[in-house]
Protein backbone atom coordinates (compact mmCIF):
# COMPACT_ATOMS: atom_id res chain seq x y z
CA UNK A 1 0.00 0.00 0.00
CA UNK A 2 0.96 3.57 -0.69
CA UNK A 3 2.55 5.42 2.52
CA UNK A 4 0.86 8.61 3.94
CA UNK A 5 2.21 10.92 6.76
CA UNK A 6 0.32 13.56 8.16
CA UNK A 7 0.92 15.81 10.71
CA UNK A 8 -0.43 18.74 12.56
CA UNK A 9 1.18 21.49 15.28
CA UNK A 10 0.45 21.71 18.48
CA UNK A 11 0.69 25.48 18.46
CA UNK A 12 -3.24 26.52 18.70
CA UNK A 13 -6.54 24.87 19.27
CA UNK A 14 -7.21 23.30 16.30
CA UNK A 15 -10.19 25.38 13.64
CA UNK A 16 -12.58 24.44 11.24
CA UNK A 17 -10.16 24.90 8.65
CA UNK A 18 -7.69 22.20 10.05
CA UNK A 19 -11.02 19.96 9.81
CA UNK A 20 -12.01 20.59 6.21
CA UNK A 21 -8.42 20.94 4.88
CA UNK A 22 -7.06 17.95 6.08
CA UNK A 23 -8.53 16.02 9.12
CA UNK A 24 -11.69 15.09 7.40
CA UNK A 25 -9.77 13.62 4.58
CA UNK A 26 -7.38 12.05 6.75
CA UNK A 27 -10.26 9.95 8.59
CA UNK A 28 -12.96 9.38 5.23
CA UNK A 29 -10.00 8.53 2.44
CA UNK A 30 -6.32 8.14 3.88
CA UNK A 31 -6.72 5.73 6.44
CA UNK A 32 -9.03 3.41 4.37
CA UNK A 33 -6.64 3.41 0.97
CA UNK A 34 -3.46 4.43 3.03
CA UNK A 35 -0.35 3.01 5.40
CA UNK A 36 -1.18 6.15 6.96
CA UNK A 37 0.42 7.50 9.89
CA UNK A 38 -0.77 11.13 11.45
CA UNK A 39 1.58 12.65 14.23
CA UNK A 40 0.99 15.27 16.59
CA UNK A 41 4.33 17.01 15.92
CA UNK A 42 5.01 18.34 18.79
CA UNK A 43 8.72 19.34 18.64
CA UNK A 44 7.86 21.98 15.91
CA UNK A 45 5.88 23.65 18.79
CA UNK A 46 9.26 24.79 20.49
CA UNK A 47 10.56 26.44 17.09
CA UNK A 48 8.89 30.12 18.87
CA UNK A 49 8.68 31.57 22.70
CA UNK A 50 6.10 29.02 24.14
CA UNK A 51 4.64 27.82 27.66
CA UNK A 52 5.53 24.41 28.15
CA UNK A 53 2.25 23.72 30.07
CA UNK A 54 0.30 25.01 27.00
CA UNK A 55 2.05 22.51 24.83
CA UNK A 56 1.75 19.89 26.35
CA UNK A 57 -2.40 20.30 27.10
CA UNK A 58 -2.35 21.32 23.30
CA UNK A 59 -0.65 18.09 22.06
CA UNK A 60 -3.34 16.03 24.26
CA UNK A 61 -6.37 17.88 22.78
CA UNK A 62 -5.09 17.49 19.24
CA UNK A 63 -4.48 13.52 19.87
CA UNK A 64 -7.72 13.42 20.95
CA UNK A 65 -9.58 15.42 18.50
CA UNK A 66 -7.98 13.66 15.34
CA UNK A 67 -9.68 10.16 17.21
CA UNK A 68 -12.74 12.21 17.79
CA UNK A 69 -12.73 13.39 14.16
CA UNK A 70 -12.61 9.51 12.87
CA UNK A 71 -9.56 8.23 12.92
CA UNK A 72 -9.23 4.70 13.68
CA UNK A 73 -6.23 3.16 15.39
CA UNK A 74 -7.23 -0.23 14.44
CA UNK A 75 -6.62 1.28 10.22
CA UNK A 76 -3.76 4.14 10.93
CA UNK A 77 -1.24 5.10 13.07
CA UNK A 78 -1.86 8.00 15.59
CA UNK A 79 1.07 9.15 17.85
CA UNK A 80 3.32 12.00 19.03
CA UNK A 81 6.00 13.07 17.65
CA UNK A 82 8.26 13.55 20.25
CA UNK A 83 7.69 9.85 21.77
CA UNK A 84 9.76 8.27 18.78
CA UNK A 85 13.11 9.12 19.15
CA UNK A 86 14.01 8.39 15.28
CA UNK A 87 12.57 11.75 14.45
CA UNK A 88 15.34 13.66 16.20
CA UNK A 89 18.26 11.26 15.74
CA UNK A 90 17.34 11.68 11.68
CA UNK A 91 16.99 14.77 12.23
CA UNK A 92 20.96 15.42 12.95
CA UNK A 93 22.21 13.50 9.89
CA UNK A 94 19.57 15.19 7.82
CA UNK A 95 21.01 18.55 8.98
CA UNK A 96 24.73 17.61 7.64
CA UNK A 97 23.33 16.69 3.97
CA UNK A 98 21.21 20.41 3.76
CA UNK A 99 22.91 23.26 3.37
CA UNK A 100 22.42 26.99 5.18
CA UNK A 101 21.24 28.07 1.96
CA UNK A 102 18.85 25.91 1.79
CA UNK A 103 17.23 26.53 4.92
CA UNK A 104 17.45 30.49 4.70
CA UNK A 105 15.40 30.09 1.63
CA UNK A 106 12.43 28.97 3.28
CA UNK A 107 9.38 31.25 2.85
CA UNK A 108 7.86 30.32 6.49
CA UNK A 109 11.22 31.16 7.96
CA UNK A 110 11.17 34.04 6.40
CA UNK A 111 8.10 35.22 7.79
CA UNK A 112 8.03 33.84 11.14
CA UNK A 113 11.69 35.52 11.61
CA UNK A 114 10.36 38.52 10.46
CA UNK A 115 7.28 38.88 12.81
CA UNK A 116 9.45 37.29 15.89
CA UNK A 117 11.60 40.20 14.95
CA UNK A 118 9.36 42.58 14.96
CA UNK A 119 8.42 41.61 18.09
CA UNK A 120 11.84 42.48 19.73
CA UNK A 121 12.31 38.79 20.37
CA UNK A 122 15.37 36.55 18.95
CA UNK A 123 14.88 33.85 16.73
CA UNK A 124 15.60 29.96 17.60
CA UNK A 125 18.19 28.28 15.51
CA UNK A 126 15.43 25.59 15.43
CA UNK A 127 13.07 27.77 13.59
CA UNK A 128 15.66 27.98 10.61
CA UNK A 129 16.54 24.16 11.40
CA UNK A 130 12.54 22.95 11.53
CA UNK A 131 12.22 22.17 7.75
CA UNK A 132 14.82 19.35 8.55
CA UNK A 133 13.14 17.86 10.89
CA UNK A 134 10.17 18.01 9.08
CA UNK A 135 12.06 16.26 6.07
CA UNK A 136 12.98 13.71 9.28
CA UNK A 137 9.30 13.11 10.18
CA UNK A 138 8.65 12.02 6.56
CA UNK A 139 11.76 10.31 5.52
CA UNK A 140 11.63 7.98 8.55
CA UNK A 141 8.73 6.13 7.23
CA UNK A 142 9.84 5.83 3.92
CA UNK A 143 6.73 7.66 3.05
CA UNK A 144 5.41 7.96 -0.57
CA UNK A 145 2.74 10.76 -0.16
CA UNK A 146 2.89 13.75 2.06
CA UNK A 147 -0.50 15.48 1.49
CA UNK A 148 -0.13 19.41 2.13
CA UNK A 149 -1.67 23.00 1.47
CA UNK A 150 0.36 25.14 -1.20
CA UNK A 151 2.08 26.67 2.03
CA UNK A 152 3.88 23.50 2.90
CA UNK A 153 4.74 22.34 -0.56
CA UNK A 154 8.31 23.77 0.03
CA UNK A 155 8.73 21.67 3.12
CA UNK A 156 7.84 18.59 1.06
CA UNK A 157 10.32 19.57 -1.78
CA UNK A 158 13.35 20.09 0.62
CA UNK A 159 12.21 16.64 1.86
CA UNK A 160 12.81 15.09 -1.87
CA UNK A 161 15.91 16.97 -2.34
CA UNK A 162 17.55 15.63 0.63
CA UNK A 163 16.55 12.27 -0.06
CA UNK A 164 18.00 12.37 -3.32
CA UNK A 165 21.02 13.44 -1.92
CA UNK A 166 21.56 11.00 0.60
CA UNK A 167 20.77 8.27 -1.74
CA UNK A 168 23.01 9.83 -4.23
CA UNK A 169 26.20 10.35 -1.84
CA UNK A 170 25.47 7.15 0.90
CA UNK A 171 24.03 4.85 -1.24
CA UNK A 172 19.91 4.35 -1.57
CA UNK A 173 18.45 4.76 1.85
CA UNK A 174 15.71 6.82 1.71
CA UNK A 175 11.79 6.50 -0.20
CA UNK A 176 11.74 9.78 -2.62
CA UNK A 177 8.55 11.29 -1.49
CA UNK A 178 5.86 13.07 -3.29
CA UNK A 179 3.24 15.94 -2.06
CA UNK A 180 -0.09 15.64 -2.88
CA UNK A 181 -2.92 18.13 -3.15
CA UNK A 182 -6.74 16.91 -2.78
CA UNK A 183 -9.22 18.17 -4.77
CA UNK A 184 -11.91 17.49 -2.09
CA UNK A 185 -9.53 19.39 0.31
CA UNK A 186 -11.04 23.00 1.57
CA UNK A 187 -8.83 26.20 1.95
CA UNK A 188 -10.97 27.89 5.06
CA UNK A 189 -10.23 31.69 5.29
CA UNK A 190 -10.63 33.47 7.71
CA UNK A 191 -14.22 35.09 8.68
CA UNK A 192 -13.01 38.66 9.44
CA UNK A 193 -10.39 38.30 7.46
CA UNK A 194 -11.26 36.82 4.01
CA UNK A 195 -8.36 36.93 2.32
CA UNK A 196 -6.12 35.42 5.12
CA UNK A 197 -5.90 31.58 5.73
CA UNK A 198 -8.11 30.53 9.20
CA UNK A 199 -4.68 30.33 11.18
CA UNK A 200 -5.10 28.40 14.58
CA UNK A 201 -2.00 30.50 15.74
CA UNK A 202 -3.72 33.63 14.93
CA UNK A 203 -4.82 36.00 16.94
CA UNK A 204 -8.04 37.05 15.61
CA UNK A 205 -10.27 34.40 17.64
CA UNK A 206 -13.60 36.38 16.24
CA UNK A 207 -12.85 35.22 12.76
CA UNK A 208 -12.02 31.52 13.72
CA UNK A 209 -13.85 28.48 13.95
CA UNK A 210 -12.39 26.20 16.54
CA UNK A 211 -13.61 22.76 16.65
CA UNK A 212 -14.68 23.16 20.30
CA UNK A 213 -16.71 26.13 20.13
CA UNK A 214 -20.08 25.68 21.47
CA UNK A 215 -22.90 25.72 18.89
CA UNK A 216 -24.26 29.50 19.98
CA UNK A 217 -20.66 30.92 19.53
CA UNK A 218 -20.46 29.13 16.07
CA UNK A 219 -23.64 31.25 14.99
CA UNK A 220 -22.24 34.35 16.25
CA UNK A 221 -18.63 34.06 14.25
CA UNK A 222 -20.52 33.00 10.86
CA UNK A 223 -22.92 35.24 11.92
CA UNK A 224 -20.57 38.76 11.93
CA UNK A 225 -18.72 37.16 9.24
CA UNK A 226 -17.27 39.92 6.78
CA UNK A 227 -18.96 40.19 3.18
CA UNK A 228 -18.54 42.26 0.30
CA UNK A 229 -19.44 45.55 -1.05
CA UNK A 230 -23.01 44.95 -3.07
CA UNK A 231 -25.78 42.39 -2.11
CA UNK A 232 -25.50 40.17 -4.73
CA UNK A 233 -24.60 36.25 -3.84
CA UNK A 234 -21.71 35.27 -6.19
CA UNK A 235 -19.24 32.78 -5.95
CA UNK A 236 -15.77 35.09 -6.79
CA UNK A 237 -13.18 34.36 -4.89
CA UNK A 238 -10.87 37.06 -6.16
CA UNK A 239 -13.95 40.08 -6.23
CA UNK A 240 -15.77 38.38 -3.61
CA UNK A 241 -13.76 36.92 -0.99
CA UNK A 242 -15.79 37.04 2.12
CA UNK A 243 -18.82 35.51 0.55
CA UNK A 244 -17.12 33.32 -1.61
CA UNK A 245 -15.40 32.02 1.78
CA UNK A 246 -18.96 31.36 3.40
CA UNK A 247 -19.81 29.63 -0.51
CA UNK A 248 -17.09 27.51 0.35
CA UNK A 249 -17.77 26.57 3.59
CA UNK A 250 -21.24 25.58 3.20
CA UNK A 251 -20.55 23.34 0.05
CA UNK A 252 -17.90 21.49 1.89
CA UNK A 253 -20.52 20.62 4.77
CA UNK A 254 -23.15 19.81 2.49
CA UNK A 255 -20.51 17.88 -0.16
CA UNK A 256 -21.93 20.33 -3.03
CA UNK A 257 -19.83 23.13 -5.12
CA UNK A 258 -19.63 26.73 -4.02
CA UNK A 259 -20.61 28.03 -7.69
CA UNK A 260 -23.96 26.11 -7.41
CA UNK A 261 -24.96 27.51 -4.01
CA UNK A 262 -24.15 30.94 -4.87
CA UNK A 263 -27.37 31.20 -6.91
CA UNK A 264 -30.00 29.31 -4.17
CA UNK A 265 -29.64 32.89 -2.16
CA UNK A 266 -30.92 36.47 -2.73
CA UNK A 267 -29.49 37.91 0.71
CA UNK A 268 -26.24 37.74 2.77
CA UNK A 269 -28.49 37.24 5.97
CA UNK A 270 -29.72 33.65 4.91
CA UNK A 271 -26.85 32.53 3.11
CA UNK A 272 -24.58 33.23 6.89
CA UNK A 273 -27.96 31.64 8.63
CA UNK A 274 -27.58 28.25 6.90
CA UNK A 275 -23.58 28.22 6.70
CA UNK A 276 -23.95 28.84 10.43
CA UNK A 277 -26.25 25.81 11.03
CA UNK A 278 -24.39 23.66 8.64
CA UNK A 279 -20.92 23.95 10.64
CA UNK A 280 -22.85 23.65 13.64
CA UNK A 281 -24.18 20.11 12.47
CA UNK A 282 -20.88 19.20 11.00
CA UNK A 283 -19.05 19.69 14.20
CA UNK A 284 -21.74 18.00 16.48
CA UNK A 285 -20.72 14.60 16.56
CA UNK A 286 -16.81 15.40 17.05
CA UNK A 287 -17.60 17.38 19.80
CA UNK A 288 -19.48 14.60 21.03
CA UNK A 289 -16.79 11.79 20.26
CA UNK A 290 -14.38 14.23 21.87
CA UNK A 291 -16.39 14.74 24.93
CA UNK A 292 -16.22 11.26 25.45
CA UNK A 293 -12.82 10.25 25.08
CA UNK A 294 -11.87 13.26 27.34
CA UNK A 295 -14.40 11.21 29.81
CA UNK A 296 -11.85 7.70 29.30
CA UNK A 297 -8.42 9.84 29.30
CA UNK A 298 -6.77 6.12 29.86
CA UNK A 299 -8.41 5.38 26.20
CA UNK A 300 -6.39 8.32 24.61
CA UNK A 301 -2.90 7.11 26.38
CA UNK A 302 -3.42 3.44 25.13
CA UNK A 303 -3.69 4.52 21.56
CA UNK A 304 -1.00 7.34 21.80
CA UNK A 305 1.44 4.26 23.36
CA UNK A 306 0.14 1.68 20.78
CA UNK A 307 0.63 4.46 17.98
CA UNK A 308 4.16 4.94 19.59
CA UNK A 309 5.34 1.70 19.68
CA UNK A 310 4.43 0.88 16.17
CA UNK A 311 5.65 3.83 14.63
CA UNK A 312 9.11 3.23 15.92
CA UNK A 313 8.99 -0.11 14.53
CA UNK A 314 8.53 0.76 11.38
CA UNK A 315 11.33 4.16 11.55
CA UNK A 316 14.12 2.50 13.46
CA UNK A 317 15.52 -0.26 10.77
CA UNK A 318 15.68 2.82 8.10
CA UNK A 319 17.09 5.33 10.38
CA UNK A 320 19.66 3.07 11.33
CA UNK A 321 20.52 2.50 8.10
CA UNK A 322 20.97 5.95 7.47
CA UNK A 323 23.68 6.02 10.73
CA UNK A 324 25.59 3.03 8.66
CA UNK A 325 25.41 4.34 5.48
CA UNK A 326 26.51 8.56 6.42
CA UNK A 327 29.26 6.84 8.32
CA UNK A 328 28.77 6.39 11.90
CA UNK A 329 29.82 3.23 13.75
CA UNK A 330 27.23 0.99 14.72
CA UNK A 331 26.16 0.28 18.98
Amino acid sequence: MTRVFSGIKPTGHLTLGNYLGAMRRWAEVDQHQADALFCVVDLHALTVDHDPARVRRLTRQAATLLLAAGLDPGLCTVFVQSHVDAHTRLSYVLECVATDGEMRRMIQYKEKAARERERGGSVRLSLLTYPVLMAADILAYGTDEVPVGDDQTQHVELSRDLAVRFNQRYGHTFVVPRATHPEVATRVMNLQEPTSKMGKSDDSGPGIVYLLDEPDVVRKKVMRAVTDSGSDVVYDREARPGVSNLLEILAACEGRSPEELSGAYDTYGALKKDTAEAVVELLRPVQERHRALCADPGQVDEVLRAGAERAREMAAPRVDAAYRAIGLLPA
